[in-house]
């Protein structure tokens, strides 16, 4: 067999490797140069008007979220793995739909029923007589609102790695803990939780970076964080300087965060030293039954099924036509977009871990952790790095090109949907590249070994060997995407070129107005369609057990 450095098509996939990667570190790169452009000055100015307050509101927020996920998300794991109840079956695939919601769709249904001129209030003014000041509600347009819309949807990340950590642990344990007299809550305490702490710590802190990057439902709250003040720097006040310097910041503690993810994610593999043969099954009885059945569907309950009637009655009471020619653009622009991003973001994907699996020198390594980082990067801070160097690069270009040939180029690239793509590359390569690699690990290397032995090229083993075995994980990887597209905002928001709408923007539009019967209708479209990868999940989880 030859040694890796001679297979055929080699030096393509590394000169293919480095360029995603330099795709990927771009961004990154242009915040922290343009954040120098600012001076102190810039600097100085946000110290003394908005940065104190951004990082307040925006540590709460990662606060409060943590310990719900936590609480909400290792609770239900814990008991519809270890213990049996009414329900349970369903619930325990039921508790990952809220997924396919996101956040900014339930502070738009929650409004709607809890706000003021809501279903909830108006009936409490109607039964009791009371007028708007004679009694107290909690207010959803808040910080404590905006926390309760991503603890609902960010929980499932919690709930699936402690689940999958409870499941592998060995029963064993457990039974001994209760042998020597330990309560169930005791045991859990000190056997269960210790041993599954790396995964859930690692589904919490996936949450505090999602919390972080979320744009939608702090912006409809008007609750300022870091995520809403990049955007207004840059779109309302103009301060380009001030929103990369703001970006910044928001980026390190994101990197920050992604490195311990990753060191407790490196840990999780040794959490547990034997497979669990034995079947928990704890029945509960008398309440206790019934208290766990209300826990656990409580989450689903809120996270999906309210969310979507009232979404859907929303969108019955509403003028919107989503047949119409204005909103058929609006379901092709965000298709088009979501389709073409997922198909260079799983090429890139197969690029960087087919790489990885050839050549185990330091290049491939690098390439592929660097491609990881853009998970962690919220939506804004990949926009203002993208904008920066390709707004000066168009801006220079037409200027040269008037000056030269007296023609203007315009905008050549950020008036194209191109850099969105790009966007979505760097933002979602990582949740493609761990489908890719989770199915390439079972293609076995003899398989390789043998296809160059019957004088395949490492690019014909990665077509008749490996694709064939692939098409799971690849179709998987491709609804990920696309799904996670079709649900972006804050990048699409600002890279989105003029009139180019997407149902995502058209539903952020309509509820800023405050139309959030028309926003239920494009709301209710992105949900249908974040169903599909849930599914998929949902699937997994049944055939877990």
């Amino acid at each position: 067999m030859r040694a890796t450095h001679q297979l055929p098509g080699l030096s393509g996939l590394r000169n293919a490797a480095v360029f995603v990667a330099l795709i990927c570190v771009l961004p990154m790169v242009a915040v922290f140069l343009a954040s120098l452009d600012g001076g102190s000055d810039t600097l100085r100015h946000l110290l003394d008007t908005v940065l104190g307050g951004y990082a307040r509101t925006t540590l709460i927020l990662v606060v409060l979220v943590a310990i719900g996920t936590f609480l909400i998300g290792t609770g239900a794991a814990w008991l519809v793995t270890m213990t049996l109840f009414p329900g349970r079956r369903f619930l325990e695939v039921a508790l990952v739909i809220p997924l396919a919601f996101p956040a900014y769709v339930l502070a738009y249904a929650y409004t709607h029923v809890l706000d003021h001129p809501g279903i909830v209030q108006s009936a409490l003014r109607d039964l009791t007589g009371w007028g708007p000041r004679d009694y107290w509600f909690p207010e959803i347009r808040s910080v404590g609102g905006a926390a309760l819309m991503l603890i609902l949807v960010l929980y499932p990340y919690v709930y699936l790695l402690a689940r999958a950590a409870f499941l592998q642990q060995s029963a064993s344990a457990f039974i001994a803990a209760r042998a020597l007299g330990k309560s169930p809550w005791s045991a859990f305490a000190r056997v269960s939780m210790p041993m599954a702490r790396p995964a859930i710590a690692s589904g919490v802190l996936l949450a505090i970076m999602e919390t972080i990057a979320d744009f939608g439902t702090v912006a409809y709250f008007g609750v300022q964080t870091f995520a809403t003040g990049i955007y207004t720097s840059w779109f309302s006040l103009g301060d380009r300087a001030g929103a990369a310097q703001l970006a910044l910041g928001i980026l390190a503690v994101a990197l920050l965060i992604a490195l311990l993810e990753r060191s407790t994610r490196g840990k999780a593999r040794y959490h547990s030293t034997t497979k669990r043969q034995e079947t928990m099954g704890m029945v509960l009885t008398g309440w206790h039954k019934w208290a766990a059945f209300i826990l656990c569907a409580i989450p689903v309950a809120l996270g999906c099924v309210i969310p979507a009637v009232t979404l859907f009655a929303m969108g019955l009471g509403s003028n919107q036509n989503l047949f119409s020619p204005r909103y058929i653009g609006f379901a092709l622009n965000s298709v088009q977009l979501a389709a073409i991003a997922a198909v260079v973001t799983v090429l890139a994907a197969i690029t960087l871990g087919y790489l990885q699996r050839l050549d185990r020198g330091r290049l491939p390594q690098v390439t592929t952790n660097i491609a990881r980082l853009g998970y962690a990067v919220p939506g804004g801070v990949i926009a203002v790095g993208l904008l920066v160097p390709f707004a000066a690069f168009d801006n220079a270009l037409d200027a040269w090109m008037r000056e030269t040939f007296d023609y203007s180029t315009g905008l050549l690239i950020t008036g194209s949907i191109w850099l969105l793509i790009m966007a979505y590359l760097i933002r979602f390569l990582a949740a493609a590249l761990g489908a890719y690699e989770g199915g390439q690990a079972a293609v076995n290397s003899n398989m390789d070994a043998a296809s160059r032995a019957l004088g395949q090229s490492a690019m014909g083993t990665l077509r008749r060997v490996h694709f064939p075995i692939l098409k799971p994980s690849l179709l998987t990887a491709l609804l990920i995407v696309f799904v996670d597209v079709m649900k972006e905002l804050p990048a699409t928001l600002i890279l989105r070129p003029f009139n180019f709408d997407t149902l995502a923007v058209q539903a952020y539009r309509l509820a800023s107005d405050e139309r959030l019967e028309g926003a239920a209708v494009p709301s209710l479209v992105i949900v249908a369609i974040g169903l599909l990868p849930v599914i998929l999940i949902c699937r997994r989880v049944s055939r877990s057990v």
